[in-house]
C-alpha cells in the first residue's frame, strides 16, 4: 500500500465502525489565537473534547494536515518534516480502551500489513502522590493482543526517558510503562503542568522497531522512547479519563474521551519497513524530480533534497489554504520555507527558477483526495513562482548590500586606523608598527551578516559563499555575534508571543465572546456597505481586538469605515438576541448562511443567528462562542470603533477593531 491508499483505508475501516468522516481543517486555525497553525489533528476538535457537543456526532475520523513550524531546523534527518498528515480518530464519551487499541492494531497488521512483532508499545507508569494508578487496564489489553498472536510480550516499567537510555530493553519485553513525560496528556504537558479543571489522561503509544542497525550512537541503550533513530513512533492512543481539580488532585471523568493521532507518512514508512519516510509516495516524486532537475543522486545530496522536498510541500498547502508571503505571521513563515528551500536548491547546483517544475508535482500527489488543491492549482503555482523571482532579485540586493557593508568596515577601520596613527607619532614608531598588526581588516562581522539574513533573508551560508567570491573575508568571531544576535531575536520574538498566543485553548473567555460576536456583526456590516461579494478570507481575536480579512478591490473610505461604525453601534443598541442552531449543511446554505472562504463542512452545521426572523442581522454558520445577546458588547459605555484598515495582499483588507 501507498501512503495514499493508505490515507483512504484508514477513513473507510473507522467509517465502517460508525464514525463519520470530516473534513480537514484548514492549516491557518480560525479565530484561535493560540498558535499560528494547526499543528495536530486534535487541535481543532478540543473544543469538543472539552464537552460541547459535535454536530456529526461522537465518533469522527479524518486526515488533518498539520504543520509544526518549530521542526524547521531538525529537517534534514530520515523522520521530521514540518508539514504532515495526521490520521485521527475520536470517541466522545462513547467507546473507549479496548476498541480502541483492538481496531489501530487491527488496522496496521490486517489492513496496512505490519509485521506484529516489529511493534512496541507504552503506557503510563501511574504516580502515587497524585493517586493516579498506573495504566494497568491499556497494558493488559495489549498484552492480550500480543498472546493471541503468539508473541511474548513481558510488561516493564522504565521511568523517564533518560532511564531508558540506561536500563535499554532485554528479549521478550515488549509493552514498556513511562513516566508522565511520555505517556500523559494534558494541554499544559507533564502532571504538574495539567491545568485546573481541564480533562487529562494517560496515553498509550505504539512504535515501530526499524532493527538495530538503525540505532544512532550517542543515544544510550535502544528503547521505545529513545530518540535513537531504531524506533519510531506511528500512533499515539489519549484517553482522558481524569479531571484536575482546584485543589490540583485529579478525580475520574464521567465522560470519558478517545483521541487518536497516527502519523501517515510514519505509517507509510513503516509499511515500507524504511526508516527514510522521504521515500514514501507522498515525497519521493519530488525528490525524483529533484534529481531529474540537479542531475545529482538522492544518497549523496540527501539532507538538500529532504529540506527542498519538505519545504515545498508544506509551502503548496499554506498557498492552498489561503496563506500568501510576507514578513509576520503565517506568512513570514511561508516565506521562510521557501527562501531555505531555494538556499538548499543552490547545494543542488539549481540556480535557475525550479518551483515551476516542482509544485505541478507537489500538487499531483494530492488533487484526487483534496479538491482544493486542484482547485487552487494555477494560482498557487503562480504565487510561488513569483516569490522565488523575488527572492532571487532579493539576493541580488542582499549580495549589493554586502559588499556596501565590507566597504563601510573597511573605510571605517582604516579611519580609526589613521586616528591611531596619528596619535602613535606622539608615542614612538614603535607604537605605530604594533597597531598594525592588530588592525588586519577583517571587512564582514557577524553583526553585518545578521543584517543581511535578517534584512534580505539572505541565508548565511550564501552570504560567506559570496563573500569568499568577491574576496572578502569575515571576522574570526563572526559566529558568536550572528549567533548572539538569533538568540536575541528569539528571545524578542517569544517575549512578543506570550502577550499573543496565549498557552492553553483561548478563544473561550467572555472577552473573545464579545469580540468574536463583533465580527459577525461587522461582517453583516461590510456586506451592506460595500456590497454582498464581501467574503471572509481569515479572522484573528484576542481579548484586546478582532481582526478580519475579506475581499475587496479597493481601500475602504473614510465614509465607509463610517458607516460600518454606525450599523454594528445600531445593532449592538437594539439588544439583539443571539442563538443558534444546527442544520443539514445544504439547508443551510439555502437558508441564506454565509461561511468562511475556503472552509469545508461536514453533512451538518452550527448557524448562529443574531436578530429574530422578522428583523435577521447575521446568519452564519460558525462553531462559536458568542454572548447571549448583542448589548452585551456595549456593557461599561463602550462602543465599536475600527482602528486601523489597510492591505493584506493583493485584493484583500484587513480591518482592525475595537470595543473601547
Amino acid at each position: 500500500m501507498n501512503a495514499q491508499q493508505i490515507r483512504n483505508a484508514y477513513l473507510e475501516f473507522f467509517k465502517s465502525r460508525g464514525h463519520t468522516i470530516i473534513p480537514r481543517a484548514k492549516l491557518i486555525p480560525l479565530n484561535d489565537p493560540t498558535t499560528l497553525f494547526t499543528g495536530s489533528g486534535m487541535q481543532p476538535l478540543l473544543p469538543y473534547l472539552l464537552g460541547q457537543e459535535h454536530p456529526d456526532g461522537n465518533r469522527l475520523v479524518n486526515s488533518q494536515t498539520c504543520l509544526r513550524a518549530q521542526d524547521i531546523e531538525d529537517v534534514g534527518d530520515n523522520r521530521h518534516t514540518t508539514f504532515f498528515e495526521m490520521l485521527g480518530n475520536w470517541s466522545m464519551g462513547d467507546y473507549f480502551k479496548e476498541q480502541q487499541i483492538r481496531w489501530f492494531f487491527e488496522f496496521l497488521t490486517d489492513v496496512v500489513g505490519l509485521d506484529p512483532n516489529k511493534i512496541y508499545v507504552t503506557a503510563y507508569i501511574g504516580d502515587k502522590e497524585h493517586d493516579i494508578p498506573r495504566d494497568d487496564e491499556a497494558a493488559n489489553i495489549w498484552k492480550k493482543i500480543f498472546d493471541e498472536k503468539g508473541i511474548t510480550s513481558e510488561i516493564v516499567e522504565i521511568g523517564s526517558q533518560a532511564d531508558g537510555d540506561k536500563r535499554g530493553i532485554n528479549p521478550g519485553e515488549r509493552i514498556f510503562f513511562y513516566d508522565d513525560g511520555e505517556n500523559w496528556w494534558s494541554r499544559g504537558g507533564g502532571l504538574d503542568k495539567t491545568p485546573i479543571g481541564d480533562p487529562c489522561g494517560p496515553d498509550s503509544e505504539v512504535f515501530y522497531d526499524f532493527g538495530p542497525e538503525n540505532h544512532a550512537e550517542g543515544f544510550g541503550l535502544a528503547h521505545p522512547a529513545s530518540d535513537s533513530g531504531q524506533f519510531m513512533e506511528i500512533g499515539n492512543q489519549v484517553f482522558m479519563q481524569y479531571r484536575r481539580n482546584d485543589d490540583g488532585s485529579f478525580s475520574p471523568l464521567e465522560k470519558q474521551n478517545v483521541d487518536f493521532g497516527g502519523g501517515l507518512e510514519r505509517i507509510a514508512a513503516a509499511q515500507m519497513d524504511s526508516p527514510d519516510v522521504f521515500k514514501i509516495s507522498l515525497l519521493w516524486p519530488i525528490i525524483e524530480k529533484l534529481q531529474n532537475l540537479s542531475g545529482k543522486k538522492y544518497d549523496d545530496h540527501t539532507e538538500s533534497m529532504r529540506v527542498i522536498a519538505d519545504h515545498l510541500r508544506a509551502a503548496t498547502f499554506l498557498a492552498v489554504d489561503g496563506v500568501k508571503p510576507a514578513n509576520k505571521e503565517q506568512g513570514y513563515v511561508m516565506r521562510r520555507l521557501l527562501r531555505r528551500a531555494i538556499r538548499f536548491a543552490f547545494d543542488l547546483g539549481i540556480e535557475q527558477n525550479f518551483l515551476e517544475e516542482i509544485v505541478p508535482v507537489i500538487a499531483d500527489l494530492y488533487h484526487s483526495d483534496y479538491p482544493e488543491v486542484a482547485a487552487a492549482r494555477d494560482e498557487v503555482i503562480m504565487m510561488l513562482v513569483k516569490e522565488e523571482k523575488v527572492f532571487r532579485l532579493t539576493l541580488r540586493k542582499g549580495l549589493s548590500e554586502q559588499i556596501k557593508l565590507a566597504r563601510l568596515a573597511d573605510d571605517e577601520k582604516r579611519s580609526v586606523f589613521q586616528s591611531d596613527v596619528d596619535r602613535g607619532f606622539l608615542m614612538g614608531l614603535g607604537a605605530v608598527a604594533g597597531i598594525k598588526r592588530d588592525l588586519v581588516i577583517d571587512y564582514l562581522t557577524g553583526k553585518d551578516l545578521f543584517k543581511l539574513y535578517d534584512t534580505y533573508g539572505f541565508p548565511v551560508e550564501l552570504s560567506l559563499e559570496e563573500a569568499a567570491k568577491q574576496g572578502i573575508t569575515t571576522s574570526h568571531d563572526w559566529r558568536e555575534e550572528f549567533d548572539a544576535k538569533m538568540a536575541e531575536q528569539r528571545e524578542r520574538s517569544q517575549t512578543a508571543a506570550k502577550g499573543t498566543f496565549k498557552g492553553g485553548l483561548g478563544g473561550q473567555t467572555m472577552q473573545h465572546k464579545i469580540y468574536h460576536t463583533a465580527t459577525h456583526l461587522m461582517y453583516a456590516a461590510l456586506k451592506q456597505v460595500l456590497g454582498d461579494h464581501v467574503t471572509q478570507h481569515g479572522s484573528n481575536i484576542t481579548e484586546e481586538r478582532l481582526r478580519f480579512d475579506f475581499n475587496h478591490p479597493e481601500k475602504v473610505t473614510p465614509e465607509q469605515i463610517a458607516e460600518v461604525e454606525k450599523l454594528v453601534n445600531k445593532w449592538i443598541a437594539a439588544d439583539l438576541p443571539v442563538s443558534f442552531h444546527e442544520y443539514p449543511t445544504k439547508q443551510a446554505f439555502e437558508m441564506g448562511a454565509i461561511g468562511a472562504f475556503g472552509d469545508k463542512y461536514g453533512e451538518t452545521v452550527k448557524v448562529y443567528k443574531m436578530g429574530d426572523d422578522a428583523s435577521r442581522v447575521s446568519f452564519e454558520i460558525c462553531g462559536g462562542p458568542h454572548v447571549d445577546h448583542t448589548g452585551q458588547l456595549a456593557e461599561g459605555g463602550k462602543v465599536f470603533k475600527i482602528t486601523k484598515e489597510e492591505s493584506s495582499s493583493s485584493g484583500i483588507r484587513r480591518i482592525k477593531a475595537i470595543l473601547g
